[in-house]
This record gives structure tokens, C-alpha cells and sequence, in this order.
């Protein structure tokens, strides 16, 4: 990603694995990537028919949003909230599920952009007839606002897209202090040009990002604006209490004619937090009163297995479909142990894959990851494996790894992973101690995970973390995640290992740089290899995303641009009479 991997929620464990192996099958015809095994639900489809417009829409969540900001949001599942319910960006993806939800339309932009100087410079015009909430206009110079923020050492943790690619921006520390981009131009309130470092075919998807919505300076609240962003979209926030409920109502200043995307069929939309998952479970399979029009935030537990796959009425209500994603065993090689690349290929070696399915949910819903780009870039088939061996690990080739890097008697280490992840942390440490590695675990909460982990100075020397694309690009993946020029020292998002390799990067501008998209897809491809080779993570898992939703929910899919979360923008109610709250 480069959009930043989804927040790490509740695992699936065996029981998923036995109940889903029994009621999958074959689906023909599917050449999307290795996994021809469908879970017992229907994908690529919509749950519900079409919903009717009208009442209110409940999110029952274990956990709160990591920031609604736009210059922060870089977690998939609230990028698809954000972007989808509360502000609009340059260009958006379609509303649909499959293959389809991956192509790039307009949203406040006219078009898809106009590239010009070989691509390195972008312009937009904006449509006509668009306002905040307030019923302001929205402008050109609201949208370089909001990209010049992200800039900002006190909003971090967003897409970082506008400083890789914008032209002049090194040093440049946001508009807080009153000092703007010369690269953004806004020559009247409809036109806002976009001056490139290098030529990026890609700048028409790159502007779907949270960072390209508007943020009129007016609005300016530092870090407290992500208790409460104001609303291009069409909902704004009613009331935000962090960690207990968002509620979301209508924006009458939005207008559903300049917006082919956006359905908001919900008149209100309530999210509920600090949930217990199996109590969310049980809540929206039961579906009494305004749980029959909830859906889940996270994936489903594995205590609801049997409660969901045996019964048909509540299975088709299951949403499981492909995150595009790599679950990856973060290795911090800043220091010692794993500074030593002999130590890391032997962890290459020393995990069990096989297990670390098991405890995500079984073999219908993972594949073992052999390559860090998922499938989705590499032409739709798994990568050829640098480190072979079985998918439970080689402790004799690891011992002698090992051994080589004089810790023939293994060391102690340490993983921080989320809350709902311990099952798969204890999973690595059943497998690590095979071969002597002594592994301590710490948990955190979901929503504080990734600032922890992007706490450089005092990161663990191991977590798990993923990454998806952005959109169909492995530009959008491996120089996020193994790119040492994009490490910072808080708000760390992508190279969680912390790895920096001068070989590499100059490799990556190499790639960046090729006017031939076919050409840059396989030297991407190559260089995945290559640091593979260096191991700064092991690659673990491709997965899907479990979602159930209430049986008075109507348009709900999980949509492929962000991990298969429910696309906010078209899901509903079927009997909005039904709903309360």
C-alpha cells in the first residue's frame, strides 16, 4: 500500500481452517493467484441486493480509528471510511467489486488529469458546484493545503507520496509556519498543477490518496484535527468520542450530481467501539434490532466459525474476499541481532509458514507467502521462492545458518504484535524455539499498533506487518517497505525493518525512472528477488478479509482496493424502517 498495510485485527485460528476446508471448493476458471479454494461464502458479489435509501447504519468495532486526518490516514480499511464517507479526493476508485473496484475514476477532479512536460507535470481542474459542509466552495488552493500538511512532523504518519514525488520539497517541514510548496500552483480556484521530481505515469491513481482531499487552512487544528475533519464528502461528523462511538450524519451540502460514486443510501451512520469481537460476532449474527443493520469493522473470531459456515441463511452474509496483501515477520535490522544477514536468512529458514496458516485461518482464507509482492503484481501467480524448503520451516538448514553466525546456541529476542494477533506470535515462537531463538511477546491495541512499531528508536526487534499496493503498481510496494531514505524517526509506516541497502535504492530510482511500465514490472520483480536475498523480512502470508454483515444490510461487498473492507460508498439498508440508533 503503498497505501500502509491494513491495522493488524483479530485473528482466525484452526477452527476456521477445519470449518472453512469443509465447505469450500474449486472455482474454476480463476487464474487471480494461487488459491483456487473458496471459502464457503460467494465473492465477488454483492450481500443484499440493492439497498434502499434511508435509516441508520451501524459499525460495531473492537477498536478505534488510528486517524481520521486525511494528511494521517494511511490504514487501507480507513482509508475506504475516510475517503469514501467524509472527504473526496482528486480521483477515486470505482464502486464495485473484483476486478472492476481497481479501476480509477474522477471524484472531485473533472477527469483523470492532464500529464504534460513527459509527465512530470499534472494538472487538474476541479468540478463545478462542489462545497464543504459549511456550504463553502471548494477550492483548488483547500486541496494544495492538505498535501502541503502532510509535510508536517506533527501530522505524520500518512501517505508519503507528495515527498517522494513533489519537486523541491526536501527540507520542506508544512504550511503550519505559513511557508507553502512552489511545486503546487493554483491558478484559479478550479485548476491546482502538480510540478514532479520525475515523470509518474501513475499520478492520476496516486491522487486517490487521503493526502489530495481538501482542507481549507481556515480548518487548520494541528493533531486535533483528527478528532474531527471537515466534510467534502457526504456525511460529516455529528459527535466523535474516541474509543466509545463516531456518529456520522448527512452532509446537506454535498451534491450527489457531482459525485457518480458515492450512493450515502444510510442517513446516519453510528460506529461503535471498544467492542469485544466474539461479542460483535454474536451480536450481528443474531441480528436483533440494530444489529440487523451492523456489520463488522474487523474480521470475524474464530469462536464464530460454527455459528456462521453450517448455517446457509447466515453464510451469505459473509463477506471473504482477497486482501492483496503481504503479511511480512519484520526483522529491525538496525541492530543486533538482526544487523547480521546471516541471522535473518536463518529466520527465513526457522519459521513454520505452515503454522502461521493455521493460526490465521486455515488454508482457505491464506496462502503461504513465498515472495514479498503479492500475487496481484506479479502477473497473478505466486513469485518463484528465493529461500526454499517446506512450508514448516528447515531447522537443519536454519541450525547451520545459525551456527555460521556464531548463535549455534540460538539468542533471545523479542515481537510486538497486535492484541489480536497473539495466537500467531505464539505460532512464531513454538516454531523459533526449534532452533534455540527465545522469543518474548509484547501485545498492544490495534489502534496504537503501528505507532508503536513506527517508533524507530525503540521498535522490537521483530513485528508483523504487511503491505498492500496502492493501486496495480509494485512502485506502490517495495519502495515503501525496503526504501531506507523513507525511514522516519516517528510515524515509521512502511520499513518497519528498517533496512538500508545504498545498492537498492539506487536500483529503485533505476526503476523509477523507466518510461516502459512492462519494463519497470519485471525489474521490479527482480529486485524483489534480490532483497529477498537480504533478507530484512520473511514473508509469511497472502490472505482474505472475513466480514459479516446483519440481515437488513443491502449493498455490501469487500472491496479489492482496500483489503476487502466493506465499501462504505454503496452499502445500505434494505428496510431502512428496520434500523435504530
Amino acid at each position: 500500500m503503498s497505501r500502509r498495510s491494513r491495522a493488524l485485527s483479530v485473528s482466525l485460528s484452526a477452527s476456521l481452517a477445519l470449518a472453512l476446508l469443509s465447505a469450500c471448493s474449486p472455482q474454476k476458471g480463476d487464474d487471480r493467484g494461487p488459491d483456487k479454494r473458496q471459502p464457503g461464502v460467494a465473492t465477488g458479489t454483492v450481500i443484499g441486493g440493492t439497498p434502499k435509501r434511508g435509516g441508520t447504519l451501524t459499525v460495531l468495532s473492537n477498536q478505534d480509528f488510528a486517524h481520521l486526518d486525511p494528511a494521517r490516514n494511511w490504514v487501507m480499511p480507513t482509508m475506504d471510511f475516510g475517503t469514501r464517507l467524509i472527504y473526496r479526493t482528486l480521483t477515486t476508485f470505482r464502486a464495485a467489486p473484483g476486478k472492476a473496484g481497481s479501476e480509477v475514476v474522477p471524484d472531485l477532479a473533472t477527469d483523470l488529469g492532464t500529464p504534460s512536460d513527459g509527465g512530470r507535470t499534472w494538472t487538474f481542474t476541479l468540478k463545478s458546484g462542489l462545497a464543504n459542509e459549511d456550504g463553502t466552495p471548494i477550492r483548488a488552493r483547500d486541496i494544495k493545503y492538505n498535501v502541503e500538511r502532510s509535510f508536517a512532523p506533527d501530522l505524520a504518519g500518512g501517505p508519503d507520496y507528495a515527498q517522494r514525488y513533489l519537486a523541491g520539497a526536501e527540507g520542506y517541514a508544512g504550511p503550519l509556519d505559513g511557508e507553502h510548496l512552489d511545486s503546487i500552483t493554483t491558478p484559479d480556484d478550479r485548476t491546482i498543477v502538480f510540478s514532479l521530481r520525475r515523470p509518474v505515469a501513475e499520478f492520476s491513481s496516486t491522487v486517490t490518496l487521503p493526502t489530495f482531499s481538501p482542507v481549507p487552512a481556515s480548518r487548520e487544528k494541528g493533531v486535533q484535527y483528527d478528532l474531527r475533519p471537515f466534510s467534502s464528502g457526504p456525511y460529516r461528523i455529528e459527535s466523535y468520542a474516541r474509543g466509545k462511538k463516531l456518529v456520522l450524519v448527512r452532509n446537506t451540502h454535498w451534491d450527489a450530481a457531482t459525485d457518480p460514486v458515492r450512493k450515502a443510501y444510510p442517513d446516519r451512520i453510528v460506529v461503535v467501539q471498544g467492542l469485544k469481537g466474539g461479542q460483535i460476532d454474536d451480536r450481528i449474527i443474531e441480528s436483533a434490532g440494530a444489529d440487523a443493520s451492523a456489520v463488522e469493522w474487523s474480521d470475524l473470531q474464530p469462536s464464530s466459525v460454527a455459528k456462521v459456515l453450517p448455517k446457509p441463511g447466515i453464510r451469505q452474509r459473509l463477506s471473504a474476499e482477497r486482501t492483496g496483501c503481504t503479511d511480512m515477520l519484520a526483522l529491525n535490522t538496525s541492530r543486533a541481532p538482526f544487523d547480521d544477514p546471516k541471522l535473518r536468512e536463518a529466520m527465513q529458514y526457522a519459521v513454520d509458514k505452515q503454522a502461521q496458516v493455521t493460526a490465521n485461518g486455515g488454508p482457505a482464507l491464506n496462502d503461504i507467502a513465498t515472495a514479498y509482492l503479492p500475487p496481484s503484481l506479479t502477473g497473478g501467480r505466486a513469485a518463484d521462492p528465493v529461500h526454499t524448503g517446506p512450508a514448516t520451516g528447515d531447522v537443519k538448514k536454519a541450525e547451520k545458518l545459525l551456527a555460521e553466525a556464531g548463535r549455534g546456541d540460538g539468542f533471545d529476542t523479542t515481537i510486538t504484535v497486535s492484541t489480536g494477533d497473539k495466537t500467531r506470535a505464539e505460532a512464531l515462537q513454538q516454531s523459533l524455539a526449534r532452533v534455540g531463538v527465545r522469543l518474548r511477546i509484547e501485545t498492544v491495541d490495534p489502534s496504537v499498533y503501528y505507532d508503536t512499531i513506527g517508533d524507530t528508536a525503540n521498535a522490537p526487534d521483530m513485528a508483523i506487518s504487511g503491505w498492500c499496493p496502492d493501486y496495480p503498481s509494485a512502485a506502490t510496494f517495495l519502495p515503501f517497505v525496503f526504501d531506507g531514505r523513507t525511514i522516519k524517526a516517528k510515524g515509521n509506516q512502511g520499513n518497519v525493518s528498517q533496512f538500508r541497502d545504498k545498492a537498492v535504492e539506487r536500483r529503485m530510482d533505476e526503476i523509477a525512472a523507466m518510461p516502459d511500465a512492462g519494463a519497470a514490472a519485471r525489474a521490479w520483480n527482480e529486485l524483489d528477488r534480490e532483497i529477498q536475498r537480504k533478507s530484512p523480512a520473511v514473508p509469511l502470508l497472502w490472505e482474505r478479509k472475513p466480514l459479516l454483515a446483519g440481515d437488513n444490510i443491502a449493498g455490501a461487498f469487500g472491496h479489492p482496493s482496500w483489503t476487502g473492507q466493506f465499501d462504505f460508498a454503496v452499502i445500505g439498508l434494505k428496510d431502512p424502517s428496520r434500523s435504530k440508533g
